[in-house]
């Protein structure tokens, strides 16, 4: 039996590729996604399992769905004259297609800083997270052994984040809330000699948020003895320690990158025109320029004419307009182009405290940490992971967190 249903293909699982390849049409579309993880990730919650406050399995989702075909495996080339794409996984193969829905996201920006790819940890995948958790419970293990070096424990227990973005700060909040919590009581004598700092090259962190609320998470990481240096570029990273601009070196038991994105090589690689970032260019309706049936979302595109945040939100909100596009164009019917609302940025600060920068709201403090945690309980995909999480929170609020090394 011929099947007569057109051929989509969706390249990536991430907030972009997942809300299409959930709201897409199966009865019309023979949907293929192809990514290198088969998972999605909520990425939203991902500085919460660094620590154990969150479990790593409750904030990921299968990417296999009921008619929808998966293949684990990584896009390497695109050729839109043939309409085929070339992947490789444990195998190398081709797929023809018929329309073409790019969403790959970016990649951690290092800048060029010799070193970093080599010496720092980053927070982009729950690989990332697990590695993390691992090395914040190594410093804390190997600094309490007998025979630590004097000049060595204070290295193994100074955390630094490069990065005041809200990744890096809430990385920042939730190694706090370990250290004030478990650290006491399972490390006696090494609490008072954890220190966590945060560099930044420009003169704020949260620099998209408002005034205020920056000005509150600043007083609050003073409080909590995080220490906050900014307009303080990172230039050099070695083992155990990084160059600051001006030749001040720091030594670190752990290093996070969390400084931007930027394009992944397969983007870079794309016969199709980019911006300055290389980004793919796309029109209103997210068509790729110069394509019709070649599209692209998420951190891989730039939409012409508009300067949109490179967030979970713009890339869920792009997969859902593009599910509804295409969904209608295969019913004749008429379609109108991605208007982007943007509904306000959330971030934790420690201490059961968070921001909440909303169009016509300012929060911060507990009340703006309970709205946090209601608004991301709400936005998770399924009964399971609301479950999941849910219960993750109250252990770890009842038991504290988990510190075991495995």
């Amino acid at each position: 039996m011929t099947d007569d249903r057109t051929r989509l293909v969706i390249l990536g699982t991430g907030f972009a590729g997942h809300s299409l390849a959930r709201r897409i049409d199966t009865a019309r579309y023979d949907v293929t996604v192809v990514s290198p993880r088969n998972h999605f990730l909520f990425t939203p919650l991902l500085p919460s399992t660094t620590v154990g406050t969150i479990e790593f399995r409750s904030i990921i989702e299968p990417a296999r769905r009921p008619g929808v075909r998966f293949y684990q495996a990584a896009c390497t080339a695109i050729d839109p004259a043939e309409r085929r794409i070339r992947c490789r996984g444990a195998t190398e193969f081709t797929l023809d297609y018929d329309i073409l829905a790019i969403a790959v996201g970016a990649t951690s920006n290092t800048f060029g800083v010799p070193g970093v790819a080599e010496h720092a940890l980053f927070l982009k995948e729950l690989e990332d997270a697990r590695t993390l958790r691992q090395r914040v419970i190594e410093c804390l293990e190997t600094a309490a052994l007998p025979g630590i070096e004097s000049a060595e424990r204070p290295r193994l227990l100074h955390f630094v984040v490069c990065g005041g973005g809200p990744t890096g700060v809430e990385f920042a909040a939730e190694l706090h809330d370990l250290v004030a919590g478990e650290v006491p009581r399972y490390f006696p004598g090494l609490a008072e000699q954890v220190r966590i700092t945060l560099v930044e090259a420009g003169p704020d962190m949260l620099s998209s948020f408002d005034q205020k609320l920056r000005r509150y998470a600043a007083d609050l990481f003073l409080r909590q003895r995080i220490e906050v240096r900014t307009e303080t570029p990172v230039v050099r990273v070695e083992r155990g320690r990084l160059e600051l601009a001006g030749g001040e070196w720091l030594p670190f038991g752990l290093l996070l990158w969390s400084t931007g994105n930027t394009a992944r090589e397969v983007v870079r690689a794309l016969p199709f025109q980019k911006d300055r970032s290389s980004r793919i260019l796309v029109d209103s309706f997210l068509r790729v320029a110069g394509y019709q049936d070649i599209y692209a979302m998420g951190d891989c595109a730039s939409l012409l004419g508009q300067n949109l945040p490179a967030t979970s939100q713009v890339a869920m909100k792009q997969g859902q307009y593009l599910a509804r596009t295409l969904n209608r164009r295969a019913g004749g019917r008429p379609v109108g182009p991605f208007q982007y609302r943007h509904l306000g940025m959330l971030a934790y600060v420690g201490g059961n405290r968070a921001l909440a920068d909303l169009p016509n709201f300012k929060g911060k403090g507990w009340a703006a940490w309970l709205f946090w945690r209601s608004t991301y309980l709400t936005r998770l995909l399924s009964i399971r992971t609301k479950t999941q999480v849910l219960l993750n929170w109250l252990s770890s609020q009842l038991f504290g967190r988990d510190i075991s090394r495995f």
